[in-house]
C-alpha cells in the first residue's frame, strides 16, 4: 500500500498543477519580452520563465483548494475529493508556489515586483471568487496580460505600449475560452456570442502576411486552431467535441503568442511558440489541461 501510494503522488502533484499548460506559460514570457523590445535569448527569460510558472503552478492548487466542495458534488474524481491529498497541503503548496515565484520576480527590478504582486493578488481572487461570478472569465485574462507585463518589466524595467496592446488581447482570447469553457448549451447560438472574443488576437496580428511566407503560415495556424475549436463547440459532433475543443483552445494561448511574434517580424521566436502549442497538445494526452 505504502508503494502505491508513492507512486500516486507525484501524478497527483501534476495534475493538480495543470502542468500540460506550462508550455504557454513560456510563450507568454517570450512573447512579453520580445515584444518589449528585448533579445528572446535575454538571460533574464528563464528566469521569468520559472517564475511565472511557479505562480502558474500555484493559482491551480489553489484553484482546487477553493472548489473543492463543488468539487466534491460535481467532479469527484479531482485530488481532493477522491482523498489523493489533503486540502490544507494543497493550500499550503499553493500558496508557497505563489510566495516563490514572486520573490523570483522581484530579482528583475521594481516594476517587475510590482506586476508580480498585481499577478499573485489576481490569481487568489479568481481562485476564490470565480464560480458563478460572471466576470471571472475576465480576471483570468487579466492574469494571462499580467505574464506578458511581467516578462516586459523583468527585461526593460517597463511595459511599453505594444506589449499592453498584445496582453489586452491576450486577455480578450483566454476570456472567450473561459466563456466557452461555462457554457453548457453552446449549440445555442445565443451561447456563443463570446467566442468573439477569440478572433481579437487574429485580427490584431494580420501584418504577419507581410514578414514573409513562415510568418503568414504562423497566423494561418492560430486561425485554423480557433475556427476548429468553434466548429466543434458550435455544432459538437461528438461527446467530446466540448472538452477537446477548450483544451485546443488553451494550447492555442502559444499560438498567439506566435502570432504577436510573427506580426513583428520575430519569426524564430514564433516558431519556437509553435512549438509551445505543439507541446502543450503531446503534454495534454499525459496530464489534463483543465
Amino acid at each position: 500500500m505504502a508503494t502505491a501510494a508513492k507512486t500516486a503522488l507525484p501524478a497527483t502533484l501534476l495534475k493538480l498543477g495543470r502542468v500540460s499548460n506550462l508550455p504557454t506559460v513560456w510563450t507568454n514570457v517570450l512573447a512579453g519580452t520580445v515584444l518589449a523590445g528585448a533579445a528572446a535569448d535575454d538571460r533574464r527569460v528563464a528566469l521569468v520563465a520559472l517564475a511565472m510558472s511557479l505562480l502558474y503552478v500555484g493559482g491551480m492548487y489553489l484553484n482546487d483548494y477553493f472548489d473543492r466542495s463543488i468539487d466534491a458534488r460535481k467532479r469527484p474524481t479531482r485530488p481532493i475529493p477522491a482523498g489523493d491529498i489533503s486540502a490544507s497541503v494543497v493550500a499550503i503548496i499553493g500558496f508557497a508556489l505563489l510566495g516563490a515565484g514572486v520573490a523570483l520576480v522581484a530579482l528583475a527590478g521594481v516594476v517587475a515586483t510590482i506586476v508580480g504582486l498585481a499577478l499573485a493578488f489576481t490569481i487568489v481572487v479568481y481562485d476564490a471568487f470565480h464560480k458563478a461570478n460572471p466576470v471571472a472569465p475576465l480576471v483570468v485574462g487579466v492574469c494571462r496580460a499580467l505574464v506578458y507585463a511581467g516578462a516586459a518589466a523583468a527585461a526593460t524595467g517597463t511595459v511599453s505600449p505594444a506589449v499592453i496592446v498584445a496582453g489586452l488581447a491576450m486577455l480578450a482570447f483566454v476570456a472567450g475560452v473561459s466563456f466557452a469553457a461555462r457554457q453548457e448549451r453552446l449549440d445555442r447560438i445565443g451561447n456563443l456570442w463570446p467566442l468573439v472574443a477569440l478572433a481579437v488576437p487574429i485580427a490584431l496580428t494580420v501584418t504577419a502576411y507581410g514578414q514573409g511566407v513562415l510568418a503568414a503560415y504562423v497566423h494561418l495556424a492560430l486561425t485554423a486552431a480557433v475556427a476548429y475549436a468553434v466548429y466543434l463547440l458550435a455544432r459538437r459532433p461528438t461527446a467530446e467535441a466540448v472538452p477537446r475543443a477548450v483544451v485546443t483552445l488553451i494550447a492555442g494561448i502559444s499560438l498567439v503568442d506566435a502570432a504577436f511574434l510573427a506580426s513583428v517580424g520575430a519569426v524564430n521566436a514564433a516558431l519556437v511558440a509553435v512549438a509551445g502549442f505543439a507541446a502543450t497538445v503531446l503534454a495534454q494526452r499525459y496530464v489534463a489541461g483543465t
